[in-house]
């Protein structure tokens, strides 16, 4: 629950429907699928995998079954990922927090607090809801995974997906949507490039929470009666589905604003808003509601989303405070402080610089997360070795010997997930 709390988050909500609407719309979706199932789910099984054999984070297991440096530098490069992605993940997810405000502001004639409020360019606003954010990430990851993490997640994640389906019932109707359902759901192959299927992967590997050790970590709290296959296509399937659903309600009302005479794209086809995309749009929707019921499914959206970028955010954190526990012996609460505190000030400096969210975005999401993920297969699969590997994956899996399952993930994480990853960073890089 954990583990599937922190891949469906803003990642599937914001960063989804955003890299949909700007890499090619049905194209960049049925690639992500692809890239998903493919590469990310034998990926999964390797670090959860890893998790659970070793009982260590994500430098710890590497640690574990190597005493190689090299090794051990592929989990803390996880880390480095986990936290850097964390430091803009925090002020994007304030934003989700500030619009239950705005909303509200708006209702009541109280436009000046809304405008204020809806300034993403706005540091201190940024800082403000960003702090809120990361304070209430740090108290939920002190309870630990069972009494924080879970138990937030279980929750209010069913909650948003109701949320979800409902917004979509009433966005479908409004004129344009029907525009975006076809930019959404009726691929045009021709515009699958190179960048597109890097930016695919990249997206899967982020929503998934691939590559960045959260998968070890948790991987590390499971018992051995659990069945890791089961758990990573639970997981996978959670946040494919969210990913989709939620890109059938943002694409649409996308449209739906442009119809309305709100300049969306510009005139190369690019996104204007970029990474406020969401909090730029979905107002619109909420508008053309109206009413008290408009406003109390806006509170309510927002309020959801917000719960859902806390499930990531604590993921994200547990990731370094897992770190700084097991390998330097200091107590959950000393720990969550620390890394809370180094990667909110990195934040502070994102808040006053937008800029900074593309660029840590690609190089930490985009490249960095499918590197992870290319390390941690050819270590699972050529250092610990597939047979270790396997015999880790038989406990909770009593049919294991006798499943496809075992006969296809050797060839996937030795061969065809490093291969791909590999051939798909060259192409870009050298394209």
């Amino acid at each position: 629950m954990a583990a599937a709390g922190g891949a469906v988050g803003l990642g599937n909500i914001w960063r989804f429907p955003t890299e949909t609407a700007e890499n090619g719309g049905a194209a960049f979706l049925f690639v992500y699928v692809i890239c998903c199932f493919l590469i990310g789910l034998p990926v999964m099984v390797a670090e959860l995998s890893l998790g659970r054999a070793t009982q260590r984070n994500a430098v710890g297991a590497f640690n574990a079954l190597s005493k190689n440096p090299i090794y051990q530098a592929v989990g803390f490069w996880g880390v480095i990922c986990g936290s850097m992605i964390l430091s803009f993940y925090v002020v994007i997810a304030g934003w989700s927090f500030s619009n239950v405000f705005v909303e509200i502001f708006d209702y009541v004639g109280m436009t000046g607090p809304a405008t204020t409020l809806v300034d993403t360019s706005n540091g201190v606003v940024n800082i403000l809801f960003a702090a809120l954010f990361m304070v209430a990430t740090i108290f939920i990851v002190r309870g630990g995974v069972s009494e924080g993490i879970e138990r937030a997640t279980k929750t209010m994640m069913p909650l948003l997906l109701v949320m979800l389906l409902v917004l979509i019932g009433l966005t479908l109707p409004m004129e344009g949507a029907a525009d975006g359902v076809k930019a959404y759901l009726q691929p045009d192959f021709s515009q699958i490039d190179r960048e597109l299927i890097l930016y695919a992967l990249g997206q899967s590997f982020f929503s998934l929470s691939l590559g960045l050790g959260a998968l070890i970590t948790y991987g590390s709290y499971l018992s051995k009666s659990d069945n890791v296959v089961q758990s990573a296509a639970i997981v996978t399937l959670s946040d494919v589905s969210i990913a989709f659903i939620a890109g059938l309600l943002i694409i649409p009302a996308i449209y739906v604003a442009q119809a309305q005479g709100i300049q969306v794209f510009d005139d190369a086809g690019s996104l204007i808003a970029g990474p406020a995309l969401i909090f730029n749009i979905l107002p619109v929707v909420f508008d053309n509601i109206g009413g008290i019921f408009g406003l109390g499914l806006a509170v309510t959206f927002f309020l959801l989303l917000s719960v859902a970028a806390l499930t990531s955010t604590i993921s994200l954190l547990e990731v370094s405070v897992s770190y700084v526990i097991d390998e330097f012996n200091v107590a959950r609460n000393t720990a969550t402080w620390l890394m809370g505190g180094v990667i909110g000030t990195i934040a502070i400096w994102v808040s006053f610089d937008l800029g900074m969210i593309d660029i840590l975005d690609t190089v930490f999401s985009a490249y960095g997360l499918p590197i992870g993920g290319l390390l941690i297969s050819l270590f699972v699969g050529w250092v610990w070795k597939t047979p270790a590997a396997m015999e880790e994956l038989k406990h909770g899996f009593p049919s294991f010997e006798n499943s496809f399952f075992q006969k296809v993930w050797p060839l996937f994480i030795r061969f065809i997930c490093p291969i791909l990853i590999f051939l798909i960073l060259l192409d870009l890089v050298t394209g």
